[in-house]
Order: C-alpha cells, then sequence, then structure tokens
C-alpha cells in the first residue's frame, strides 16, 4: 500500500491530504490528532507560488539564503506532518463501537507522514550533495549520485522513522519535480545521475568548445578521442579509456574526429538544441513548449547509459554510431511529441522504439521556416552518417 502511495501525482497526494483534513472522521479526532507541520520545512506562500495550478508537477523550488541553500515546498500539504497521542488514538480504537472509517483515516494519515519524511529527508540529502548544480543548474557541476547511495544514507539517519530503501527512492521520485534556484524546473530523479551520465556531460561541453579553440588558433584540428580522455583528466580529474569517449562519443550522436573537420557537419547543425530529456508525460509538460521547432528523438541503441548491453533482435534496430532514430519538426513541438509518445503519429516503427520509455528527445524553437531547418538537418544528418534516421520513412 505504502508502494502505491509514494507513486501518487502530487495532483492525487493533494486531494487525499485535503479529503482527510475535511472528513468528519478528521475531526473526531481531533482531540488525539494535530495537524503540523515537518521540522525543518518551509512553505512557500507567496505569488509566485500560489499561482500554480493544482497540476503543477514541481514539489517545491530551491532558493538561496546567504551563503546556504533551502528548499520551500509549494503546498501545505507537502509538509504536513500529523502527531498523535498514541495512548488516546489506541483507547479509542479499541472500543468495540469504534467506526471502521475511522481506521481508514488514521491509515491515510499514516501513510502522509510516512511519504512526507521520507521525501524531507531525500531533499535535505540532495540539497547537501547537488549544491553546486542547484545553484547554477549548470550539468558539469552534477555529481555522481545513485538511489542506492543516497538510500544507504537516508537509512543511517537516527531521526527518520521510514525504511528508505532504494525501491521507495525509485517510486516517489519518479513523479516529481523541484525549481532551481534559477528558476528552471527539472525532474527529481534527474539529480541521481550514474558515473556514465556525468561522463557524458564532460564529454560533450570538450567537443563542443572544440569550435572555439579553433577559431581562437589554440587547436589545428578537431580533437582526437585520447586527447579528449586526457584533457578530462587534466582539467576534470575524470580517468576515461579512449574506447569510453568513443562509446559516449557515439551515445550522443557526435562524429568522429575527421567528420567534425567538415566544414558542416551534425555536431554543427544541431547547436542550439535543447538538452537531452526522457521523453515522458512530466517532461513534455514541465520542458517542452507548445511553440514551432524541429526535434530530434534517440532511442536505447546497443550501449545503455551503464553500458548493459541490449538484446538487438527485440529493438529489430541496426547497430550504428548513434542513437538517432527519428528526426521531425512540428507547429506545436509538445502536441507533436505527445503524439509520438502515444502512439498516434501513424509511424509504428517509432512508436516501438519509445513505447519502453527510455527514449529521449532534445529540440530547438524556431518561429518560422521550421519545415526547411528539418530538411537541412536531415540532409547534414545523412552527410554525416551516411544513412538517414531509422524511422524516418522518407526524406522531409
Amino acid at each position: 500500500m505504502f508502494a502505491r502511495f509514494l507513486e501518487l501525482p502530487l495532483r492525487a497526494f493533494d486531494r487525499v491530504a485535503t479529503q482527510v483534513e475535511s472528513s468528519p472522521e478528521f475531526s473526531a479526532l481531533r482531540p488525539w490528532v494535530t495537524a503540523g507541520q515537518l521540522e525543518g520545512a518551509q512553505v512557500a506562500h507567496d505569488a509566485a507560488a500560489s499561482s500554480l495550478t493544482p497540476a503543477s508537477p514541481v514539489l517545491g523550488e530551491v532558493r538561496k539564503a546567504g551563503g546556504s541553500l533551502m528548499f520551500l515546498y509549494r503546498r501545505d500539504s507537502y509538509a504536513r506532518e500529523y502527531r498523535f497521542d498514541e495512548e488516546g488514538v489506541n483507547r479509542l480504537m479499541s472500543r468495540q463501537d469504534s467506526p471502521k472509517e475511522l481506521a481508514a483515516t488514521l491509515r491515510r494519515l499514516r501513510l502522509i507522514n510516512s511519504r512526507n519524511r521520507l521525501t524531507h529527508a531525500l531533499l535535505q540529502a540532495v540539497l547537501a550533495s547537488q549544491s553546486e548544480y542547484l545553484r547554477s543548474g549548470q550539468a558539469l557541476s552534477l555529481l555522481p549520485l545513485t538511489q542506492a547511495e543516497i538510500s544507504a544514507r537516508l537509512r543511517t539517519e537516527p531521526g527518520l522513522p521510514v525504511v528508505a530503501d532504494p525501491g521507495r527512492i525509485s517510486r516517489l521520485v519518479r513523479g516529481l519535480s523541484i525549481a532551481l534556484a534559477n528558476g528552471k524546473a527539472v525532474p527529481l530523479a534527474g539529480l541521481f545521475p550514474k558515473p556514465r551520465q556525468v561522463h557524458c556531460h564532460f564529454v560533450d561541453y570538450v567537443i563542443r568548445k572544440e569550435k572555439t579553440w579553433i577559431a581562437e588558433g589554440v587547436l589545428r584540428e578537431p580533437l582526437t578521442d585520447q586527447a579528449i580522455a586526457e584533457i578530462l583528466e587534466r582539467e576534470n580529474g575524470i580517468r576515461l579509456l579512449r574506447r569510453t569517449v568513443a562509446n559516449i562519443r557515439h551515445d550522443l550522436a557526435i562524429p568522429d574526429c575527421r567528420s567534425r573537420s567538415h566544414r558542416v557537419n551534425y555536431l554543427a547543425a544541431t547547436e542550439g538544441f535543447s538538452a537531452l530529456m526522457p521523453l515522458t508525460p512530466q517532461a513534455l509538460r514541465i520542458v517542452v513548449p507548445a511553440h514551432p521547432g524541429v526535434y530530434e528523438i534517440r532511442a536505447a541503441f546497443a550501449s545503455g547509459l551503464g553500458g548493459e548491453k541490449e538484446d538487438w533482435s527485440q529493438k529489430s534496430v541496426p547497430a550504428g554510431p548513434h542513437r538517432v532514430v527519428y528526426i521531425g519538426s512540428a507547429g506545436d513541438l509538445r502536441k507533436r511529441l505527445g503524439d509520438h509518445l502515444r502512439g498516434s503519429s501513424d509511424n509504428a516503427l517509432l512508436y516501438r522504439h519509445i513505447a519502453d520509455g527510455t527514449a529521449r528527445v532534445r529540440f530547438r524553437l524556431i518561429s518560422d521556416g521550421w519545415r526547411w531547418v528539418e530538411r537541412e538537418l536531415y540532409r547534414v544528418f545523412f552527410e554525416t552518417f551516411g544513412t538517414p534516421p531509422l524511422c524516418n520513412r522518407m526524406s522531409p
């Protein structure tokens, strides 16, 4: 029951808390149950928070307070804690005429307590572990932090009455987002990157800086994978094998140094695109606007973020030097990507590769001429990789 309760969307959770507190059973429990707030928790009651709709998946926001960070919840129910006079409650429930509805109400109150206590402990641990990223919003500031690691830390907390196992943390963070200090909303699950995901950010950053270094005369030609590995070790203390850099570069759909030496390649053509994000309903609501633009969809290919191999026979995707399966454009990016996600875009092959929930998307907003930009992007992709994206059935 608690596992299902952890997965409740914020709107449903807020509705449960509101209904419980307005019920006659809660009024009957008043002498023995007090509604309060989690110790150390704060709720934002300013105009920015009150303007949110109940359906907003944003739990709260990170704010700078002097030299430290603080987290402000956006609704009272997210920071609610009920305090029980256990002796009085036990006497009440032991009476033979005690209604069954009282027991159900007590269970809901304890579930709310457990979820909020786990959420608050998790957020405080994240504030301490990912403080640099939460301040700046820069991907290079993210530190590797798995849900298993944060679970181990929380289970050493003496004041946490909830068992913080990795399964519970995974269920809890799946549908939640928070707003960073710069106002950007990010999925809470994104604050628990594996080392491979962090390395992807650094490899991408070095290759994007490569163009500037060539223009400034620092470099004469694009960097080899070995040179990228040496820069990362020298500048950032990250030790990667050359072939690991090559695998990451393939995952990011970045050509090798010879292809990057061409005047126009796919890397240059996608300059200005957003960061990669999961193709999920939550990401579409929070990040993708209802505006025109071009987009790129990537599926889970042979080498996942964790380096594990996947069954190609199940994917029906030929191994290749990238994960890009579709390039498209639309007058309403949110609607079009939602159609792909639901399988209603009349592209069954594409839907097969996004239905397992591992697909990712990035996009660029374009006011006018987005169809022309899509055609140009498709052409450059073909010239760079020698083949069109798998799920583009025809040239745009």
